[in-house]
């Protein structure tokens, strides 16, 4: 399979290796229905340095059937005294608070997309004009939607979780056949919270390699850690749910990162970034003053008189580094001695002839 025609960028920002981790506050439905709550989720993926925020746009009537049972997870956090369609009927924001609410994030400079699930959300969300679409892990087999979202001329991230490669294939077929939109794809573990041992941080090295797209995490783990691994290991994309209370109730806040642990993980991914480098193995700034007092010089063993012969039992080799180094020890026996010398001065070039 062929790489995008074109480069994966958003807002005027490249997502590409070498380039600033693009950090993803998913808010999802965490907003409970509530859209004061959805705004306030916007202001703390903000305030934690986030470069974009995602809500999650659905009608219920077209996602789910009413005899639809909840996952697990979901009877844990909600209960199981209502359906999943009666779950999600709380969920919904309409046209008009996604509105409001991505006004907010222009105001807030932060980028607002969304996760459509049905054709007419796709609309809706084409008529808002992100500039971006995501692909949720539970429709990638729907290929009749992701032809759909492919029209829409937007740059497209697939989230994997549950998939094989071969069905990653398909949706990228899908998606690329109808248009040359740039994609970026996710690898994900659709558990709430995955845990660790599931994680398989590997297998984004084999979506990059078999598909040629920048590749990122949809991360839902506890905690830092994973995501920061994911960087090390050149994920471009990083995607962490955000809650403003994780004890609220809802299906996803549990999984989900506070505010102050969204500031720690951009903050992190920053640091994790600056950390790796150019990969050049060389002294660094930093290190120059250790070196000069670490390392260590020839230096007199005794007192040496100026036209002496430089011999090895006149020589020790002690810190600092400021002289000749030890490694040059055989260029300098033989050498004289161009001034006297007191036992423990450092020997440099310029006392050898």
């Amino acid at each position: 399979m062929t790489a995008p025609a074109a480069p994966f960028s958003v807002a005027g920002r490249t997502i590409a290796a070498g380039q600033p981790v693009f950090v993803i506050a998913e808010a999802g439905v965490n907003h409970n229905g509530d859209p004061a709550l959805a705004r306030a989720l916007i202001d703390a993926a903000a305030d934690g340095g986030a470069d974009a925020v995602k809500f999650q746009t659905f009608r219920t009537s077209a996602l789910t059937s009413r005899t639809a049972p909840k996952a697990a997870y979901q009877v844990e956090t909600t209960g199981a005294g209502e359906s999943q369609s009666q779950m999600l009927e709380r969920l919904e924001l309409s046209v008009e608070t996604l509105k409001s609410l991505q006004a907010h994030a222009a105001a807030r400079r932060i980028v607002f997309f969304s996760t459509p699930f049905d054709e007419a959300s796709v609309d809706t969300l084409g008529v808002l004009g992100v500039p971006l679409l995501k692909v949720p892990s539970g429709e990638i087999t729907n290929l009749p939607l992701l032809r759909h979202i492919a029209t829409k001329g937007k740059p497209v991230i697939v989230s994997t979780g549950m998939s094989t490669l071969d069905e990653v294939a398909a949706a990228l077929t899908a998606i690329r056949v109808t248009s040359r939109v740039p994609v970026a794809i996710l690898h994900c573990v659709s558990a709430y919270p995955a845990p660790v041992g599931d994680v398989n941080l590997r297998a984004m090295d084999a979506l990059r390699d078999r598909f040629g797209c920048p590749v990122g995490l949809s991360d839902h783990t506890l905690g830092l850690e994973i995501a920061f691994a994911a960087v090390a290991r050149g994920a471009v994309i990083v995607e962490k749910h955000l809650t403003l209370d994780k004890t609220l109730p809802g299906p996803d806040h549990r999984a989900s990162l506070e505010p102050g642990e969204m500031g720690a993980l951009v903050r992190g991914i920053r640091n994790v970034e600056a950390a790796l480098g150019d990969g050049e193995k060389r002294p660094m700034p930093s290190e120059l003053d250790t070196r000069r007092v670490a390392r260590k010089s020839l230096v007199a063993a005794r007192p040496i008189r100026a036209g002496e012969e430089l011999v090895k039992d006149a020589v020790a080799v002690k810190r600092p580094g400021t002289g000749v180094s030890p490694a040059d020890l055989e260029r300098a026996l033989g050498r004289r001695v161009r001034r006297d010398l007191a036992a423990d001065d450092v020997i440099d070039w310029t006392a050898l002839e």
